[in-house]
């Protein structure tokens, strides 16, 4: 049964509600920004990391990727081996803005490109996850936005239409995406930005934010712990096949 009485908000999670970058982990493995930008455009790329995202093994990952580049076998396994020290803090205007939703009643769920096996470094991490009346993981169903399936599951396994979704990404692709299946998308730039578009879309939000402090959290609170070792996923979170 589709949930057609309300709106529900649908957000991305990296670069709209956590502030995750490769960049965190290699300014400490580089002397040079320069070099590091090109280690991470021609090796460790984004298009490397997008098929763990899309449900790649990172031992499979790893391992095609050292064979390729055997000189670099150290920092490409750091990526993995050192991945939590690519989690920065929560973006926490936008954590604001959902709070205040879910205070309204609004339904959330999350959906993002993010790897299985990485996950729920997440989910121990960021307590607002448990928020979120479900979360689709990319790397749990082995397809990755923008493929309009991610799309399809996520309203067939909720119940929701694109019509009553408003959906939130950083990435243009996947908004543009987005709105040719009909969602309600809305590109992510910044935190006052997107509330001014969720109060045009009729949301109840307050014009400005609540009390909460309007900063990225310091790094320095979030140092991992652990970081061998996967944690089971956080309690309270619902994260869907």
């Amino acid at each position: 049964m589709t949930k057609t009485a309300r709106d529900v908000v649908v957000f991305d999670l990296g670069g709209v509600l956590i502030d995750w970058d490769p960049r965190h982990l290699y300014r400490s493995l580089f002397d040079d920004e320069v070099a590091m930008e090109a280690f991470l455009r021609d090796v460790c790329s984004p298009e490397w990391n997008a098929r763990q995202d899309a449900g790649r093994t990172w031992e499979e990952a790893v391992t095609a990727l050292v064979r390729e580049h055997p000189d670099q076998r150290d920092l490409i396994v750091a990526y993995r081996e050192r991945w939590v020290e690519m989690l920065g803090g929560a973006i926490e205007p936008v954590v604001e803005i959902a709070a205040e939703l879910r205070a309204a009643g609004v339904p959330l769920f999350a959906l993002s490109n993010w790897s299985a096996e990485t996950f729920p470094f997440a989910l121990e991490r960021y307590p607002f996850l448990s928020w979120f009346d479900g979360i689709v993981i990319s790397g749990r169903i082995g397809v990755a936005k923008p493929d309009p399936r991610i799309f399809a599951h996520l309203l067939a396994t909720h119940g929701l239409t694109a019509e009553a979704t408003v959906f939130i990404d950083d990435a243009e692709r996947n908004v543009e995406q987005a709105r040719r299946l009909g969602f309600r998308a809305l590109r992510y730039t910044d935190a006052d930005t997107l509330r001014a578009d969720l109060r045009a879309l009729g949301l109840p939000l307050p014009a400005t934010a609540g009390l909460r402090e309007l900063a990225v959290t310091d790094t320095n609170d979030l140092a991992p712990t652990g970081a061998g070792k996967l944690p089971a996923p956080g309690q309270g979170s619902r994260v869907t096949q």
